[in-house]
């Protein structure tokens, strides 16, 4: 490893300590870009490695909120404003137990090399709390949305810093967070994305990263003489990322066999029931449990009966897999299952769902993969075309945004691919995501100088 990486790495040990999430994308990125430093040392002459890592602004805030029973609760909310060197700050918030700062800043970091793939200028950005909205009373999320706005909207602004939606902040936190933006500034603007399609939302966002996903996938088939037609897939997570991938499978020929959520996973043989699913996940927010109840011929798979040191999902048979939950959540373990099952393609469309060992065992294997800064594009690519129609005052239809989403998809595709090759790693798209995305970013820092 080169001395300058092994050195900003052992300074991110040694200045965020107990932050593995962030450590392990801040090594995958400084690790993968070797051919990149190798063949310029520009990057080392303007410290770009060092400055990079480090985030521009890190805000970390107590939010108070009164739950149904009147009682004042306590909570933690996080913006970790990265970098901003091709365009205002860009990410989503995420609302679960787990938030937490080396988590909130593992998502940013990843946000700034999977802004600037996009082609888009926006810069890269993360947020959110460890509240748990599951469980709680529309006016209990309401109050929290208000509570956690009350401190966050100092520091955002449509030229400055614009939110999005990520794990538990959906259509509804988006309409209370923004709300309270506007009571409290008294603007109406782009200041959030993920809004609701009567007051400036975008057709297309809530299908964007899961479309965005399977656009991709389908392009790196086709270069290597493939296609979805007919291939059986499993994806995990069974939230909007997992659902609007399926429904995108449907759409390009696709089967669909198994999808998870915490508590369980279903494994339906014979092609997961798409409008079934999204009654027991959209409508009653119920357990993957109440699908298969519904359905005989289903399979059900409890979180406990899990292999160990694995998840059901990925031992179940699959010529593609999309991973669309959570970071980290295909281990070692569970590569082996999907190459001994035959699986061609692992597609990211979560954010680092796969780890460092799993990864380095499916390109071993001849397994074709698709990193999450590229897969998982879609999303934040479609935010922005959100942000371009609401300082425009206008509203484009599904098609049309749709159309925009596939383009942007396959551009991502096109400059991972070209830069794999370009540097000698044929196909690699790790490696030519990272060094692509890095480029640009570290390119627009020397040129803006030592700030």
């Amino acid at each position: 490893m080169d001395s300058v990486v092994k050195r900003v790495l052992k300074d991110i040990k040694e200045s965020s300590p107990g932050q593995e999430e962030f450590y392990q994308a801040a090594q995958e990125v400084l690790v993968t870009i070797k051919p990149l430093l190798d063949r310029d040392a520009r990057y080392y002459d303007y410290n770009i490695l060092q400055r990079v890592v480090v985030p521009e602004r890190t805000i970390i805030f107590r939010v108070n909120w009164i739950d149904d029973s009147g009682r004042v609760q306590t909570n933690l909310g996080y913006r970790v404003q990265f970098n901003s060197a091709i365009g205002p700050y860009k990410g989503g918030l995420r609302f679960h137990p787990s938030v937490n700062l080396g988590v909130v800043k593992f998502l940013g970091f990843e946000q700034i090399f999977k802004n600037a793939l996009t082609g888009l200028q926006i810069g890269g950005a993360k947020g959110g709390s460890n509240f748990n909205p599951k469980g709680k009373s529309d006016n209990e999320v309401m109050r929290f949305c208000q509570a956690f706005m009350n401190e966050l909207y100092k520091y955002i602004g449509q030229n400055r810093d614009v939110p999005a939606g990520d794990i538990g902040v959906g259509h509804r936190e988006i309409g209370y967070l923004f709300g309270q933006y506007k009571k409290l500034t008294g603007e109406f603007d782009g200041v959030l994305t993920g809004k609701g399609i009567n007051w400036g939302g975008s057709f297309a966002r809530k299908q964007a990263t899961g479309y965005g996903s399977v656009y991709f996938a389908n392009e790196y088939l086709n270069i290597n003489g493939n296609s979805l037609e007919g291939k059986v897939c499993t994806v995990s997570g069974s939230g909007n990322v997992a659902i609007y991938t399926i429904e995108k499978l449907y759409d390009l020929g696709a089967k669909v066999v198994a999808c998870s959520d915490s508590k369980g996973t279903i494994y339906h043989e014979n092609g997961i029931d798409l409008a079934s699913l999204k009654s027991v996940k959209e409508i009653h927010r119920a357990s993957l449990e109440e699908y298969a109840k519904l359905h005989p011929d289903c399979k059900y798979i409890d979180a406990m009966d899990y292999p160990e040191g694995g998840h059901a999902i990925w031992h179940i048979p699959c010529d593609l897999a999309f991973p669309s939950a959570t970071q980290n959540e295909l281990t070692l373990v569970d590569a082996k299952a999907l190459v001994k099952s035959g699986c061609i393609l692992v597609n990211e469309g979560a954010n680092m769902p796969t780890t460092p060992d799993a990864i380095e065992y499916l390109q071993k294997n001849g397994v074709m993969f698709s990193p999450a800064k590229a897969a998982n594009a879609g999303g934040v690519a479609t935010s922005q075309l959100e942000m371009s129609q609401n300082a425009s005052k206008t509203q484009w239809n599904f098609q049309e945004v749709d159309i925009k989403l596939r383009q942007i998809m396959k551009k991502i595709f096109k400059s991972a691919y070209d830069t794999s090759k370009e540097y000698g790693k044929d196909g690699n798209l790790l490696i030519g995501a990272n060094i692509a995305g890095f480029k640009k970013v570290a390119d627009s820092m020397i040129d803006q100088g030592a700030i």
